[in-house]
């Protein structure tokens, strides 16, 4: 009888570990869960706890028989304020802490390890200039960008020196069944029926659904990487407004979307204030052509994958 590959995931117990731990169990791995809480009963998953992600973590228990890593647990979803007051602590976690991990998995032979950065290493809006690309020179605006840069980098070092192939998936806002964030907030307004005052905005922003985040990494660690260290941009494949992200989330709630005008330039102080200007008025498109050439395709398209979100079994 031939075993199963085992993949390790940390991160396991957050929104997008979950539904990559389904993934990947259907997709014929054996799951083991790097989490904080138990996890659930499923003959094909186990569970390590104790590995904190910190820069002197010992992971060589929990890496026994791996040979995939995905890399999802990072200190993210703080506001700028709280990014700039906890710089150290970031780049504490999410550099020095991915760094000790990748440094244990390649010890121990692992073969591809995939890490879940950000687009926020391009930057926050590309107003202006083409899409993001693989291609551009970095520019993040924010302490969380730039502890994914700097991660990337390093990752990057390792991969030249080690026999384990490295692969960074930069996403934009990760939407699905029990997200949290920006998201979380639009659906309560939509299913509130709370009047939002977006319908005179004009951008452009590329989303991507939990669906779609986790069936590329599956089919990642299913094909022959040949390259030491890759870099992938990934999004859904329709890349839409602000308002019609709205309406389109309405029409999966079964709820009728409640936008009014109000001209952009008068948004811009309040939402500046509350840290969200670039996310809602903002445009951040993203040229997915890299890793549409792996031979991976979507599953889900948008209205797909938000009426997917916003299923009574995924509440």
């Amino acid at each position: 009888m031939t075993m199963a590959p085992v993949v390790l995931v940390t991160g396991a117990d957050g929104f997008v570990g979950r539904h990559i731990v389904a993934a990947l169990n259907q997709a014929g791995w054996h799951v083991r869960l790097a989490q904080r809480s138990p996890a659930p009963q499923c003959s094909n998953i186990d569970v390590v706890t104790g590995f904190d992600l910190g820069p002197s973590t010992d992971w060589q228990p929990a890496l026994n028989g791996v040979q995939a890593v995905v890399h999802l647990a990072a200190r993210a979803h703080r506001s700028i304020r709280i990014q700039q007051r906890e710089e150290e602590l970031y780049f504490s976690i999410n550099v020095d802490g991915t760094m000790q991990l990748a440094r244990n998995a390649a010890d121990a032979g692992v073969r591809n390890f995939i890490f879940l950065s950000s687009v926020a290493v391009n930057g926050s809006v590309s107003d202006g200039r083409p899409p993001f690309s693989e291609r551009d020179k970095i520019a993040p605006t924010t302490v969380y960008g730039r502890s994914k840069a700097a991660a990337e980098a390093e990752l990057a070092k390792l991969a030249s020196r080690r026999s384990m192939a490295v692969t960074a998936v930069r996403a934009p806002m990760i939407y699905g069944g029990g997200a949290g964030g920006n998201f979380h907030r639009l659906t309560f307004a939509v299913h509130k029926g709370i009047p939002l005052p977006f319908s005179m905005i004009h951008n452009r922003r590329a989303f991507l659904g939990v669906e779609n985040l986790s069936s590329f990494i599956a089919y990642r660690l299913s094909t022959e990487i040949s390259s030491d260290f890759d870099v992938l941009l990934l999004a859904d494949d329709q890349q839409v407004s602000t308002p019609r992200f709205i309406r389109e989330l309405a029409h999966a709630s079964a709820r009728i979307p409640r936008l009014f005008p109000i001209p952009t330039p008068m948004l811009r102080i309040p939402l500046r204030y509350l840290g969200l200007s670039d996310a809602l008025l903002g445009s951040l498109e993203i040229d997915t052509a890299k890793a549409r050439a792996t031979g991976w395709k979507c599953p889900l398209t948008l209205s797909e994958g938000l009426a997917r979100a916003v299923a009574p079994s995924q509440r």
